[in-house]
C-alpha cells in the first residue's frame, strides 16, 4: 500500500454551521432554523469521499489550535486522512455558516482562520510522488498571498503528478492570470455547469466541456450538471454525457466535492473516466439525500445502490 497513489488536497478544511431555514432572512430580519448541524466541511467533503472509496488521502492544508481545529482534527483522524503540516498555534480553524433552503440550495458566509496561513515551506515539505494526485480549489488561488504560494508550488510538481482543479463557487472572483496558470498545469478541470459557462461564456454544458478540453494539449474536463449527471470531454475530443441518478434532494452542500473525491478515487483505482464519472454521479446523488456536508457514501454502499437502481430500471 505504501506505493499506492495518494490524493493530496489543498481545498481548505473548515467547520460548517449548517442551518435549515424556510427562507433566507430579509436585511435586519430574523428567521428560525428547523434543523442545525455543526460539522467538518470544506475540503473535508472531497477528502472523506475519496477515503471512503479506499484512497489514501493527505490534507495539504493547515489546521489551527482551538475548538474548531479540534473538531476538524478528529474528523480527519476518523477517516484516516493524514494532516502532516504543522498547525498554526495562534489561530483557530475557520468556520462557514450555511443557510439551507427547502429546495436544497445553500448560501454561505465564511470566516477564515488558520487554513488561510498556509506557507510555501509547508507545501515544499510534502513528499509528493510521481503517481500522486493533487486537488486544487478556486479558493486556493483567489486570495493574493495564498495564490502566490499555491501556484508556485504546483508549477514545480513533476509532470507525472496528476493535478485536478475545481474553480468553485466564486470563480468570477479569481484573477484571470491565476486561472490561466492553474489550468495550464492541470490535467483535469472539474467544475459545474455555471462555472463552465463562466469560463467559456457559453450556455451549453456539452459545448463548454469540449471547448475547455481543447484549451491546451493536456486538459481533460468534467462538468457536473446536477440531476442530469455530468459531461466528460477528453483532451481535444467531443464531450460525452454520463447520465445521472434520480434521488430526493435534501441538501446539496458538498455535492460537487463528493463527486470530485469519488471521481479521483475511481480513476486512481484504474477505472476509465466514464465509469468513474458514473460512479461519482451515484455517490453525489446518495449524498444529497442527507442533511449536512461530508455525507459521501462508502464504496460498497454505492455498489449496492447502483445494483438496486439497475434492477429497478431493467424491464420485467
Amino acid at each position: 500500500m505504501s506505493d499506492a497513489p495518494r490524493l493530496l488536497c489543498l481545498d481548505t478544511v473548515l467547520i460548517d454551521v449548517a442551518l435549515r431555514v424556510a427562507a433566507l432572512p430579509q436585511r435586519a430580519g430574523d428567521v428560525l432554523a428547523s434543523e442545525k448541524l455543526v460539522t467538518t466541511g470544506g475540503g473535508f467533503n472531497a477528502m472523506s469521499a475519496a477515503a471512503r472509496h479506499n484512497m489514501r488521502v493527505v490534507y495539504a492544508g493547515r489546521l489551527g489550535a482551538g475548538p474548531f481545529a479540534s473538531l476538524a482534527a478528529t474528523a480527519l483522524e476518523t477517516e484516516h486522512i493524514a494532516a502532516p503540516i504543522e498547525r498554526n498555534r495562534a489561530l483557530d480553524t475557520g468556520i462557514c455558516m450555511v443557510l439551507l433552503e427547502p429546495d436544497g440550495e445553500r448560501s454561505f458566509v465564511t470566516s477564515p482562520g488558520a487554513e488561510a496561513t498556509l506557507r510555501g515551506s509547508d507545501l515544499e515539505a510534502l513528499d509528493v510522488k510521481a503517481n500522486d494526485y493533487v486537488l486544487v480549489s478556486g479558493y486556493n488561488i483567489m486570495y493574493p498571498e495564498l495564490a502566490k504560494t499555491v501556484l508556485a508550488w504546483i508549477a514545480r510538481l513533476a509532470p507525472e503528478v496528476t493535478v485536478f482543479f475545481d474553480p468553485a463557487t466564486r470563480v468570477v472572483d479569481i484573477p484571470k492570470s491565476n486561472l490561466d496558470a492553474v489550468i495550464e498545469r492541470s490535467n483535469w478541470l472539474l467544475c459545474n455547469a455555471f462555472e463552465a459557462s463562466t469560463l467559456t461564456q457559453g450556455d451549453d454544458a456539452i459545448e463548454a466541456a469540449a471547448s475547455l478540453a481543447s484549451r491546451n494539449d493536456t486538459l481533460d474536463v468534467l462538468v457536473r450538471r446536477g440531476a442530469k449527471g455530468c459531461v466528460v470531454a477528453r483532451n481535444h475530443q467531443d464531450a460525452v454525457v454520463v447520465e445521472g441518478f434520480a434521488t430526493t434532494v435534501v441538501d446539496t452542500t458538498g455535492a460537487g466535492d463528493v463527486h470530485n473525491g469519488v471521481f479521483v478515487a475511481e480513476l486512481a483505482s484504474g477505472h476509465d473516466a466514464f465509469a468513474a464519472a458514473r460512479w461519482a454521479n451515484a455517490a453525489a446523488a446518495m449524498a444529497i439525500s442527507h442533511f449536512g456536508p461530508a455525507t459521501g457514501p462508502r464504496r460498497d454502499d454505492v455498489e449496492r445502490w447502483i445494483a438496486q437502481f439497475n434492477e429497478r430500471a431493467s424491464p420485467r
